[in-house]
């Protein structure tokens, strides 16, 4: 019986990664394909990633929509961890379950109604759409996603570390930047990549807060796909693929050095207080 189950269990993981990841690998491969037409397999070719490179469309959209997530993620990784903070170290303060639903509500409020409401905003106050815009409407929905990382490690931190610091002499903010920021670091890098991945696959937002010369890559392919599928399309998304991949891989690399240069330290000061 047992053996039955495991095998059960090894066909439906296959099967679910081969519906996740199948579609992605075809996509990949299918920008190499010499012929125009993405359905039809007539050879290996790497022309349209050049003929990508001199489409004055996709690689201004590309471009714009780097510097978008780029600028988000950090502002976003900025705030949302001020957040985390204050929701951890601060428990109870007056209005603290009106910021806590403030902080969260993008988690749960459809794209729509979020882009629908900024761009009601920016109307209102008479501010011209573009780059600011989308930049803006981007901080707002990821810096919730942020938050929740930062918060999750902030949870497990052990505080008496912070104020042995500050028994030392350390000012609350060296204490933070010295003894907290370096611990909970793999969390921040964390939310940092999760913010400029989501940043960089938006298109819902992004399409209401948009404007003249603001086009981001996914409104850009968007618009194209509808006319029908072209190989310069699968050749953007295959560098946005190896993009985010490789992101990820550098992120996971430099979490796992800092926890196992945490673990180390932690040892080391086992040993000397022993």
């Amino acid at each position: 019986m047992a053996g039955n189950w495991s095998r059960f269990n090894i066909v439906s993981l296959v099967l679910g990664f081969a519906f996740l990841y199948l579609p992605i690998l075809l996509l990949v491969i299918y920008s190499f394909n010499e012929s125009r037409l993405v359905t039809v397999w007539a050879g290996f070719s790497t022309k349209w990633y050049v003929e990508l490179f001199s489409n004055r469309g996709l690689m201004d959209a590309a471009w714009v929509t780097a510097r978008v997530a780029f600028v988000s993620a950090t502002v976003a990784t900025v705030l949302g961890t001020m957040a985390a903070i204050v929701l951890t170290r601060y428990t109870r303060f007056r209005g603290r379950m009106l910021f806590s639903g403030m902080v969260f509500a993008p988690l749960v409020m459809p794209e729509v109604i979020t882009g629908l409401s900024l761009l009601l905003l920016f109307v209102a106050i008479n501010f011209d759409r573009g780059f600011l815009t989308v930049t803006l409407a981007h901080i707002t929905f990821s810096m919730c996603f942020v938050a929740v990382v930062v918060q999750s490690r902030l949870v497990t931190f052990d505080q008496s570390l912070e104020e042995a610091a500050l028994d030392l002499g350390a000012t609350p903010l060296g204490a933070f930047f010295q003894v907290t920021l370096p611990v909970i670091l793999p969390a921040v890098i964390s939310g940092w990549m999760l913010a400029f991945t989501l940043s960089l696959d938006d298109l819902v937002i992004a399409s209401f807060t948009s404007g003249p010369g603001a086009t981001t890559l996914p409104m850009k392919i968007y618009s194209q796909v509808r006319l029908g599928v072209t190989p310069e399309i699968n050749a953007v998304c295959t560098i946005l693929i190896g993009i985010v991949a490789c992101g990820v891989i550098a992120a996971s690399i430099v979490t796992k050095r800092q926890e196992i240069q945490r673990q180390r330290d932690e040892q080391a000061a086992a040993r000397a207080t022993g």
